[in-house]
């Protein structure tokens, strides 16, 4: 049961007092509605009382439960009580129907008996509701009066259980997210830590040669020099963006340079040779790249091929990368509907994202009716 606010005290309070007082009027005018020769003083307590454990309905549902008995108890001391129909059936259906709606589940079946309980006592021992029609009437009132408040607690037991089931589902989904970009990173950081460990290889090759020549052959000496100047500012560019990343320092890996667009044919070869048919277009100067872009470009490649092989029907994909006069453009779709029956979706969307981010660009994606296509755009940055 929610916590009892001052805004929930403000309306079962208002509600109780606008519930007495209706009562009053009608026994003090008097209305119409009034039946019987019971005096309007014991029915005045009566109202009263049942109002002050009514505005308890919520808060204290248990001591609401004890307004069931106010009327018959005042009608056993009396002998004799008016019959009211604001100042008494109406209340008891409010009471129903709010321990239906908010009382605790068990509670709920309590209130459920105390108002059987309640409306057979008064047909046994009060005449004038023997009838046929008030015996309808006032059942009627007190059986709807409970099920809207039951109907109305099992809606809205059901849309909080939704709730909950969907902000679950969102957890794991943001959890899953999270994880998959981690290990994207962890893994972007491993590769550009083999290409800057490579690169420092070659500056340390290349700065030996040139010690041991350079008085002799200082024209290879200076050509040593622009490949560890050129070498190193790459490395450089490489090393500030590995700062950013965590990197698994148990895992051991060799120290080759990474694939790039250079090996984008052998991709090419090794795709087909798994039965899918892939066409790869090359357009615009291909200028030389930085290690780390050049591999992502391939990674992009490789990742969107995989894509169509473990995700669509398709036979046949196309590969089109366009080299602009600032930024590469690359393309990979293919013309087959997505397979039935596919479990969760990976994260390899997620990588490709990441990486592309990394070096200032971005992927897009489009399903059409037939088909998906991977478009990303990564900034040239020439060295």
């Amino acid at each position: 049961m929610a916590p009892m606010t001052r805004a929930r005290w403000v309306v079962d309070v208002g509600l109780a007092a606008l519930v007495a007082g209706i009562g009053l009027l009608e026994i003090w005018l008097p209305m119409e509605s009034v039946m019987g020769e019971g005096s309007p003083v014991v029915s005045t307590v009566g109202v009263l009382a049942f109002a002050v454990l009514l505005s308890l309905r919520r808060a204290r549902p248990w001591v609401a439960l004890g307004a069931f008995l106010v009327w018959p108890v005042l009608g056993f001391a009396q002998g004799s009580l008016q019959l009211l129909f604001f100042g008494q059936l109406v209340p008891v259906a409010v009471l129903v129907y709010s321990l239906a709606r908010h009382a605790p589940n068990r509670l709920r079946w309590v209130a459920a008996v105390c108002g059987i309980v309640f409306v057979s006592v008064a047909d046994l021992f009060v005449p004038l509701l023997q009838t046929p029609n008030e015996l309808i009437f006032h059942w009627g009132v007190i059986t709807l009066s409970y099920l809207l408040g039951h109907a109305l607690r099992v809606s809205s037991d059901r849309v909080a259980a939704e709730a909950v089931r969907a902000h679950e589902a969102e957890s794991r989904s943001r959890e899953r997210a999270q994880r998959a970009i981690s290990e994207e990173r962890a893994r972007i950081a491993r590769e550009l830590h083999d290409i800057v460990a490579h690169s420092v290889g070659v500056i340390v090759v290349q700065a030996g040669a040139a010690e041991q020549v350079v008085e002799e052959d200082p024209e290879f000496a200076r050509r040593a020099l622009g490949t560890i100047r050129s070498t190193g500012s790459g490395a450089l560019t490489e090393m500030r963006r590995l700062v950013a990343m965590l990197r698994d320092t148990e895992v051991e890996h060799d120290l080759s340079p990474q694939p790039g667009i250079a090996a984008l044919p052998d991709l090419v070869e090794a795709a087909r040779g798994a039965g899918l048919q892939v066409d790869l277009e090359v357009s615009g100067d291909p200028p030389s790249l930085p290690a780390g872009l050049d591999l992502t470009a391939y990674r992009i490649v490789q990742e969107a091929l995989t894509n169509v092989r473990r995700h669509s029907e398709a036979t046949r994909a196309q590969v089109a990368m366009d080299f602009g006069p600032g930024a590469l453009e690359i393309r990979v779709s293919d013309a087959g509907p997505r397979r039935d029956g596919e479990g969760e979706p990976g994260h390899g969307l997620l990588g490709m994202r990441e990486r592309a981010a990394l070096f200032g660009g971005q992927v897009e994606t489009d399903a059409g009716e037939r088909g998906f296509t991977v478009r990303a755009v990564l900034p040239l940055e020439r060295v």
